[in-house]
């Protein structure tokens, strides 16, 4: 079996609201491995979410422990969580994050930025904006692309720093039906390219088109579809 690439372990998550503390998760236990196309599933509040930013550093678990690429991160640095992020994980959100007076193509080399490294920067943005279909879009201002433009150059983005791990949380959540089905049909073909992705969505459809399914009830898995490893 192939290790996986990412590992949570009796991780819980409390959060204080007020005087009251609220329990978003409790003793989960996953694996992720090399080629998942994972889907994270459940109703508002069930913690789907708050997962899916454990998995990727950006909240810290109450309990339990997160691993990434064989390395514990919950007990990090944020400096190291930051390298972490910026060399492993990438990330896809509902609502494009573009800047808007960069074109489509300087939002995909934003990346680039964080690495001292410039040789093909250029090249290689446009050979991912054509890879999601932009091409001839590389010199539109952000503001002037579509809902569902503004979001594959997100996706473009993401694969700047050829991530081991795609983190999307509901990625086609503000689009409309069609333009929602190209979003899965272009993730679905990245994963078939050897990329792993975990997904949040709400959308029964899009979540039954991928490999695993994990369903989420107030906090505790209620299903997985994959064979979870004892650890």
């Amino acid at each position: 079996m192939t290790k996986p690439i990412a590992m949570l372990i009796g991780v819980s998550k409390v959060y204080r609201v007020g005087q009251e503390s609220v329990r978003a998760l409790s003793s989960v236990s996953i694996d992720i491995r090399r080629g998942d196309y994972l889907a994270l599933t459940g109703a508002s509040g069930s913690g789907k979410s708050t997962l899916l930013n454990i998995i990727g550093g950006i909240d810290a678990p109450s309990e339990g422990e997160v691993w990434v690429d064989g390395e514990r991160i919950d007990r990090l640095t944020e400096q190291r969580l930051l390298q972490i992020r910026r060399k492993k994980i990438s990330f896809v959100f509902q609502e494009p994050r573009l800047m808007p007076s960069l074109t489509a193509l300087e939002n995909v080399l934003l990346p680039a930025a964080f690495y001292r490294c410039a040789d093909r920067v250029e090249e290689r943005g446009l050979e991912l904006l054509a890879r999601v279909g932009l091409a001839k879009r590389a010199s539109h201002l952000a503001h002037q692309l579509s809902g569902g433009e503004a979001q594959r150059v997100c996706i473009a983005r993401a694969l700047f720093n050829q991530p081991m791990l795609i983190l999307a949380d509901e990625p086609t959540g503000s689009l409309d039906h069609d333009t929602r089905r190209d979003i899965v049909g272009l993730l679905e073909v990245l994963n078939a390219e050897g990329n792993t992705i975990v997904m949040v969505t709400h959308d029964p459809e899009l979540a039954g088109r991928a490999k695993r399914r994990i369903s989420i009830r107030d906090g505790v898995i209620h299903a997985d579809s994959g064979v979870v490893q004892p650890y």
